[in-house]
């Protein structure tokens, strides 16, 4: 329980202790709030935006929505795993070489991987983020559609040679196991060798006997109990290298599994959204964007693919995210195209009052405000995602692992370190690359969110909970300034990933 890893000896204590830690994770969060409406408002400004409203016309405001949609979760499913890989690296080496006594409790092993793991999303993020803007102004959304589905191809074969990879880095750092086998080597021989000097004295003081000459009291005893100290100390180094050689192939064991789901999530997870944007782009490269017969195909596609995929008896995670991804692109879709409807339906009751527009006012008014729709939606749903699968990671770590303290903590510091270093890069960066980095700081802000919201399901008594609760939810409104809506979205979706058990 964390009460007794808290040291919590009350409930009005497990309150404060609950509090304290769920406001360093709420104010982590809302700390996150203000660079992120600033960086939208740049993203749906003027020029950024006419590349976006030029596509409309060519997928329709249902493949706009749901090919930005598409794109913007796969950066983010990208960017996290990318981040979980690179973390579980540098802790599969660090624990090979050996480099603590406790790796549970090791506090470098865990920084390591966690600075590690937040800067590996925020650097891919960026990267992504960057990539996308330049294909974007290059090729346009067609190109933007050719990349996601050449991806989306080749992440499945691509999976497996990184699996077989992993393998090989693994067996390469496999000397930890050869230096515990020389350690344990040593020991046996170390043991042998008292056994034969014991058999040797034994015999001299059984001939000494035969022969009636005395033996001294003091130095027997003596070489008894340094006998003794010595076998005593092998004991005890030999239990030690038994329990650390345990202890380190667990944990190795642990973080192979957390690479292997998290491939196994990169590979399958954005098949279905990309069946969905290709589905509605195909459509709209034919002039029927915004085709009420277009709904229906899409409505009907979402809904057998999910029923395939939440069906299976041995439901994965992986099936569990993509069908959010795949109707999280689906809502963005339709808000799309509901944002370009609302602009005629204003139009039919201004032309009723006798104050009528052009046709081509009309038509450049629902593609601006589709375009402003699906990149406002897609923005949003990529933050929670990337906030809930951060959350994924620090709820996983907390169940697992402990140190409830150091993950909050240090998932905070690195946010707050790479939120500072992105928004002083941001002139460099771009817009595209600085909406991705700064995606990357949420899913580390998603690990104290989400460490914090399983600290407070593992409170001894409510008042550990709801002081928990409280001190995320405060401190993550007063830090976004009082984003009550939003705030109000994201905390129970990570609540859900923290929740959830990936493995």
């Amino acid at each position: 329980m964390a009460r007794a890893i808290l040291g919590a000896s009350s409930p009005l204590m497990e309150a404060i202790v609950g509090f304290a830690l769920g406001a360093v994770a709420g104010c982590t969060l809302g700390s996150t709030e203000d660079p992120v409406d600033k960086t939208l408002s740049v993203m749906t400004a003027a020029g950024p935006l006419e590349p976006v409203m030029e596509e409309v016309r060519t997928v329709g405001a249902l493949g706009l929505g749901s090919l930005i949609g598409a794109t913007a979760l796969t950066m983010v499913m990208t960017s996290v795993v990318a981040g979980v890989i690179l973390g579980a690296a540098v802790a599969s080496v660090f624990v090979a070489t050996r480099s603590c006594s406790a790796y549970t409790d090791s506090v470098g092993l865990w920084a390591s991987a966690g600075l590690a793991g937040a800067f590996g999303t925020t650097l891919s993020g960026g990267t992504l983020g960057i990539a996308i803007e330049w294909i974007v102004k290059n090729y346009s959304m067609t190109g933007l559609l050719w990349a996601l589905s050449v991806f989306t191809v080749l992440k499945p074969p691509l999976h497996f040679v990184f699996k077989l990879l992993w393998k090989q880095g693994e067996a390469c750092c496999s000397l930890g196991s050869i230096d515990w086998a020389r350690e344990r080597k040593q020991i046996e021989i170390t043991e042998w060798q008292q056994r034969q000097r014991v058999a040797v004295q034994i015999e001299q003081r059984i001939l000494m006997l035969e022969r009636g000459v005395s033996i001294g009291g003091m130095e027997p005893r003596t070489t008894w109990v340094s006998e003794r100290r010595q076998r005593e100390e092998m004991e005890r180094k030999k239990m030690e290298n038994e329990e650390a050689e345990m202890e380190q192939r667990n944990i190795q064991d642990w973080i192979n599994t957390v690479v292997v789901k998290h491939v196994d999530f990169l590979a399958f997870s954005g098949i279905p959204m990309t069946v969905v944007a290709m589905v509605t782009s195909g459509f709209g490269e034919f002039g029927y964007g915004g085709h009420q017969s277009v709904f229906i195909v899409l409505l009907t596609l979402v809904t057998l693919i999910a029923y395939l995929l939440l069906k299976s008896y041995d439901l994965k995670f992986w099936m569990l995210v993509g069908c959010m991804g795949m109707l999280a692109t689906f809502v963005i879709a339709i808000l799309s195209l509901h944002a370009g409807q609302v602009v005629v339906t204003t139009a039919m009751k201004m032309r009723a009052a006798g104050q009528s527009q052009s046709r081509e006012n009309i038509s450049a008014l629902m593609n601006h405000q589709s375009s402003l729709e699906a990149l406002n939606a897609a923005f949003f749903v990529a933050k929670l995602c990337e906030l809930g699968l951060g959350a994924t990671v620090g709820g996983t770590l907390v169940r697992g692992v402990g140190g409830e303290v150091k993950i909050i903590a240090g998932a905070a510091l690195v946010a707050l370190g790479l939120l500072t270093g992105v928004q002083v890069l941001s002139p460099v960066l771009g817009v595209g690359g600085g909406a991705g980095a700064l995606l990357g700081v949420v899913g580390a802000a998603g690990v104290a969110v989400g460490a914090a919201t399983a600290v407070a399901g593992m409170w001894s008594s409510w008042p550990g909970t709801l002081g928990t609760i409280a001190g995320l939810v405060i401190g993550a409104i007063g830090i976004g300034k009082w984003h009550i809506v939003n705030i109000g979205l994201q905390v129970p979706v990570a609540y859900v990933f923290a929740m959830t058990n990936p493995f």
